[in-house]
Parts: structure tokens; C-alpha cells; sequence
């Protein structure tokens, strides 16, 4: 079924195979070897207790997807997460990365989150203009901080707020908790994420 929802262990080729490029191909990504399916299917199920993973079918196939993770393991960041999105080669600049990111957003919302982070390897015009698009505003910079392609590459820091900072903040919901709540429905049909 075309449409957004929560993705699965059985999404793993699809994902590694639109993540591949971001490494082999480009400095976007920091990794030097590309993941295959069953790292990826590790990593997502190691997340989705805690974040969303959503992928976005269109034509029958996966054309996007976008994470949440955790920022930090010390207990006083629990309310912040980073994100990423990526988009099937040969589809970016269709709207899919900005409904990917939407849907992220409003469920990270509903769990209880406050700031989403997100780390761009510099200069990436493109990813830093979805970015600030979807209100993410520059946070700074962490100067020559990795190596790759043959240089030290810069990677800036973006930040979106996802709610007001005002009182003291109760623990995020699991993923589970989230999906039992009705606003998530509004976000995700529940026959979708199945």
C-alpha cells in the first residue's frame, strides 16, 4: 500500500539501498562503508522502542524514509532527538523528504519531545534548505570535525523546536505509549503502520 507508516524490519533492503549513495557516493553521511540490509534492519529495531522510523511507498516501491534517535545517552537530554531523512534517487525535490519530515515531527510531538537536532556535513545546500524550510534554525558549527573523501569536512548543527520549554517536562512516551494515544491516529491511520 502506497502512503507513509511506521517502517519495519522487512523495509531494511529498500532503506539500504537509498541510504548506499549518501556514503559511496557523496560525504553526506560519515560512514565509509555502506550498510547492508540486516545493519539496517538492527538499527531499526533497536529504535523503534524509543523513535519513529517512517518510510513514505509511492509507486510500489520505498521512496523516502526519516528517524528520530536518541541525542545523547546522559539522562537530561531524554526530550531532545536527532533526525534524518533521505529520499530515493531520482525523487528528491517531489515532497517527499517535507512529508516524511511532517509526520516525524507531529508524532515526535505527540511523544513528548521538545527539540529535534539534525547534524549536516557541509556544504549541502540542498539538505540544509529542507531543513530551514521545515524551521530548523542554525545552532552552529563543529569546524573540520571528520575526515573523508580526502579532506576534513565541516559539519553544521540545525535545531527545531518542537514544543514550548515551560516547566519541568514529564519523560517522553515509548513508541508504544504514543501509538495507544488517539492523536495518533490523526498522524498515522492505524491500518498504515501495520
Amino acid at each position: 500500500m502506497d502512503g507513509l507508516r511506521l517502517a519495519t524490519v522487512a523495509d531494511a533492503a529498500a532503506i539500504a539501498e537509498i541510504f548506499a549513495p549518501s556514503v559511496t557516493a557523496s560525504v553526506t553521511s560519515f560512514e565509509v562503508i555502506a550498510p547492508g540490509p540486516e545493519d539496517m534492519a538492527a538499527r531499526i529495531a533497536r529504535a523503534l522502542p524509543h523513535t519513529p522510523w517512517l518510510v513514505l511507498v509511492g509507486g510500489g516501491e520505498v521512496a523516502g524514509y526519516a528517524y528520530a534517535s536518541r541525542h545523547r545517552d546522559p539522562a537530561a537530554y531524554q526530550w531532545s532527538v536527532n533526525t534524518s531523512v533521505y529520499v530515493r534517487a531520482g525523487r528528491t525535490r517531489t515532497g517527499i523528504g517535507r512529508a516524511l519530515y511532517g509526520c516525524l515531527f507531529d508524532l515526535l510531538r505527540i511523544q513528548g519531545f521538545y527539540a529535534a537536532h539534525a547534524g549536516i556535513a557541509l556544504p549541502n545546500d540542498a539538505s540544509v534548505g529542507l531543513h530551514e524550510a521545515m524551521g530548523f534554525r542554525p545552532i552552529g558549527v563543529y569546524p573540520a570535525v571528520g575526515y573523508k573523501a580526502g579532506a576534513w569536512r565541516d559539519v553544521g548543527w540545525w535545531q527545531l523546536a518542537l514544543r514550548p520549554r515551560v516547566g519541568a517536562p514529564d519523560p517522553p512516551l515509548s513508541l508504544d505509549e504514543a501509538r495507544a494515544r488517539p492523536a495518533w491516529s490523526a498522524v498515522l491511520s492505524p491500518s498504515s503502520t501495520t
